[in-house]
């Protein structure tokens, strides 16, 4: 049962930041590879706030995801739209987006990197995690907010998309940005408001997870990147709901192979499921057969 408790923590880590990708993936058609960049980047900005003066748990979240909205808006101004804008379709683009987000990336890793010599860093924060017992279970704080913040986001940002204007807009434009924009839905705003919701998203899983484990390295939101790939082919491209099911697969599946003390093959599952469901369900677990981004 504790492993069970440990992978809903991971979970959920994994679902606050696959999250942000799959939204964007999904609707705008943007593949964003600075994603773990900016997840790294939001932790980085708290910790050097922090290290000036002490700061509240939700001090250092606001901070997080603040910077992550405007880095991820940023990228959205400055690389992406410029090539959407000089290329002859979505299509065209694609290409050129996903070698522009590896080329951001770059930019704020190299900046945190000289910073702290390539050292973890963490926070300096008055929140001090407390450990409790439920049902004989052992649980911080720390890891009930991350649960509870990951299912709430979760299940939030589906309802959202499916059930609201704005979502049912950011969903016209994956499956034909051509007739949506004809139907007066703004490509553009919303292209840049998917962008700040992710660039957040990532932030909050920032500083959650170095809170969760004291300190992250600069290289960590490049590993992730490839942890939220598995996640959304896993569940399905364009479905949130597959989304948040894949986070906690992946991630139980990871906790399985560490209790069996098969832990060098951890990061060999993320790659394995990605090629296991090409093999028997290219669509996903929640994705349609037909090519759609919604």
């Amino acid at each position: 049962m504790q492993d069970l408790l440990n992978a809903a923590t991971l979970g959920s880590i994994y679902l606050l930041f696959a999250l942000g990708m799959a939204l964007v993936w999904g609707t705008i058609g943007i593949l964003n590879f600075a994603h773990g960049a900016t997840f790294m980047f939001s932790a980085f900005v708290g910790h050097m706030v922090s290290r000036e003066t002490e700061l509240p748990f939700l001090g250092v979240i606001v901070i997080a995801v603040l910077t992550g909205a405007v880095i991820s808006s940023l990228t959205m101004l400055l690389a992406f739209q410029p090539i959407l804008k000089r290329s002859k379709n979505q299509h065209a683009a694609e290409m050129r987006i996903l070698i522009g987000g590896i080329g951001v990336a770059a930019i704020p890793l190299a900046l945190a990197q000289r910073e702290t010599r390539s050292s973890p860093f963490g926070f300096k924060s008055s929140y001090k995690p407390e450990v409790f017992e439920v049902l004989g279970l052992r649980i911080t704080t720390t890891s009930a907010i991350i649960i509870v913040t990951g299912l709430v986001m979760g299940i939030g940002l589906t309802l959202w998309l499916r059930r609201s204007r704005q979502g049912l807009a950011l969903r016209a434009i994956g499956v034909d940005a051509e007739t949506a924009a004809g139907m007066g839905v703004n490509r553009t705003a919303l292209a840049f408001g998917t962008m700040a919701v992710a660039g957040a998203l990532a932030g909050l899983a920032g500083a959650l997870l170095t809170f969760q484990l004291g300190a992250i390295a600069p290289e960590t939101g490049d590993q992730l990147v490839i942890k939220a790939f598995a996640v959304i082919v896993l569940g399905g491209l364009g479905s949130m709901a597959g989304t948040v099911i894949g986070a906690y697969v992946l991630a139980g599946a990871e906790t399985f192979v560490v209790s069996m003390n098969w832990g060098t093959w951890v990061d060999a599952v993320s790659f394995g499921l990605i090629f296991l469901i090409l093999l028997a369900r290219p669509q996903g677990l929640l994705g349609r057969k037909e090519v759609r981004r919604t």
